[in-house]
């Protein structure tokens, strides 16, 4: 199980601006490869899927494999030329789905 995202998105930009975005989701991202104490193999669990929206739109979304690191950290950059909302979503194996939001103010 992940722990709640964490995010940072300026909370002001001028129109047009190129901003970086960074997250960051606590989670062991088990690859399905390693074995247990009895050598049977650990089951796979990773975070499989991100995606990130600004006013409905997607600017951003990545497919993601076991060989990623656990707690993964993206960075992405967006040009914003209005005021909204950013919405982040983090996709487990298991279908649990990690989200949060962010709001910038254009002017």
């Amino acid at each position: 199980m992940a722990s709640k995202p964490r995010v940072k998105v300026p909370k002001k930009a001028k129109a047009g601006d190129i901003i970086t975005i960074k997250t960051l989701i606590s989670h062991k991202m088990e690859s399905g490869q390693r074995k247990n104490k009895k050598g049977e193999k650990i089951p796979r669990k990773i975070i499989n899927r991100f995606a990130a929206t600004f006013n409905g739109t997607e600017v951003f979304s990545a497919d993601i494999d076991p060989a990623v690191s656990a707690n993964p950290y993206l960075e992405f950059r967006v040009k914003v030329n209005e005021s909204g909302t950013f919405k982040f979503l983090w996709v487990d194996d298991d279908g649990s789905e990690y989200t949060t939001e962010k709001k910038i103010t254009v002017g």
